[in-house]
This record gives structure tokens, sequence and C-alpha cells, in this order.
């Protein structure tokens, strides 16, 4: 690792209580890997205290910037925020509600050998409640089945890509079905996977934004025009060139920078 560069990101919204730890620790595990690192919030239009947040640390380390949505995007307009944003050779994201240990970022790095582009973390186990667990069981196999998903743990947003491999794909959700999308489409462009087990812990702080029945009935609607494009239809795209970044990251590159 000390021979590759890495951003790390973190979408955020309404993580106030989180966030500041979780810059920390990628601050100080990123130390431990490479010399060569960025670390990025994508603040996806946050209602609480995050922006304060983030800009006090903007102040305190150098190596850290925050990309702020106007307004809230969705989950996955903030994943393709944080890639287009990424300027390094590996690019690892998890969530910024803190359930998962940003540390765990060195297991991963140790499985991104010549051999591999994408590094998946799989839960030992989910600490949510049990209503929510047998959700997310369902959840997984259901679109594992429907999709042709291989990696064991779909839903498990804590992963370590390459950006060479990742600007081979277009993706365009704007929800939580992103992580579908981006799975099925690595597969389909060949990017060769590892798995690595990492824990997860009970929310700290906020609440869920997707265990309610407007986000469910979208999540269904939107999965459901994912699998139609991409399985029927196959319509995934792929190929763009190594050296040349999607146009949706390049779209949303300039809107950044015109912010």
């Amino acid at each position: 690792m000390s021979s590759q560069s890495i951003s790390v990101f973190f979408p955020a919204y309404n993580d106030a209580g989180t966030i500041a730890s979780l810059v920390v620790l990628a601050d100080r595990t990123c130390r431990k890997l490479t010399g060569d690192y960025e670390i990025i919030v994508v603040n996806d239009g946050s209602g609480d205290h995050t922006a304060q947040v983030l800009s006090e640390l903007e102040t305190l380390y150098p190596r850290f910037r925050v990309v702020n949505h106007p307004t809230n995007m969705g989950y996955g307009a903030a994943l393709r925020t944080g890639f287009a944003s990424a300027t390094k050779d590996l690019v690892f994201y998890t969530d910024g509600d803190a359930q998962y240990d940003v540390r765990e970022l060195e297991d991963l790095a140790k499985l991104m050998t010549s051999g591999v582009d994408v590094v998946n973390g799989y839960k030992i186990s989910r600490s949510d409640p049990l209503h929510r667990v047998w959700i997310g069981k369902l959840y997984c196999e259901a679109v594992r089945f429907a999709f042709g998903i291989k990696i064991s743990d779909v839903d498990c947003d804590f992963r370590l890509v390459r950006r060479a491999c990742y600007n081979r794909v277009r993706l365009s959700s704007t929800s939580g079905t992103i992580c579908v999308e981006m799975i099925k489409c690595f597969q389909d462009a060949g990017l060769r996977f590892a798995e690595a087990p990492v824990h997860h812990f009970h929310r700290a702080y906020g609440k869920s934004q997707f265990f309610n029945f407007k986000r469910l009935f979208k999540t269904f609607t939107d999965l459901s025009r994912l699998w139609w494009r991409l399985v029927v239809k196959r319509q995934a795209q792929l190929e763009f060139p190594e050296q040349d970044p999607p146009a949706a990251a390049r779209a949303s590159t300039k809107q950044d920078d015109k912010r």
C-alpha cells in the first residue's frame, strides 16, 4: 500500500454526532497505509449541524476537504459525488453514521493485490433491531438472485475500489439501490473481487433514513427499473477508458467547482 495513494470518503446526512470521529480515525489509519492520501466528506444537504462540524475539521486536517450538496440529493448521488471527487489510485468509502470501524480499512488493504480490483466487506453480524436484520437478509438474498450478484453481502457499504476500475462504469442511481447497480456493473465489466469480514455496530447517533414506507416503496420501484435495465435489457454502461472518467463524474466535478 505504501506505493499507492488512497482517497477515503464518507457520504453524510445529518451525521453531526459521528462524522468527526470517522475523519479522525480515517486520518490515523491512512497514515499507517501510505503517505499519499486524502479524506473527503460529501455533505448531502444535512439539516443538523454537520456542516459546522465539517468546517471546523477542515481547519485542523490539511488533507481533509468537504463537498457540499446544497439540498439532499440521495445516497446514490452522494456516492457518485464522492467517487467523482476522489483523485487517488484507490478509493475507500463507508457511511457517515459510524456503524463500521474505519480502522478495518487495513484489513481490506491487505487483500488489494495486483489480481484484485474491488475488496468488499461483509458483516460478521448485523447490530440492528431484529426486524431490520431479517429485512436486510431478505433484501440481500433477493437482489443476489434477481441480479446474479456473486458477493455475499451487497448491502455492506465498506468497500475499497481501484479508481481506474470504477471509471469503467457509469452509474445513474440516486438512492440506496446504487450498491446493487455498482456491484452488478462491476461484475459485468469483469472486475475481480475479494471479500473481507468486518464488524457492524449499533447506530450511536441519529436514525436510519431507509426504514419507512415511503423509502421502502421507492427502493422497490427503483430496483424494479434497475432489474429491467441491467438484467432484462442488459443496458449497463461499461468500458470507459481508464484515463477518462465517466461523463456523470465529470459533470459532478464541474458542478462542485462552480460551488
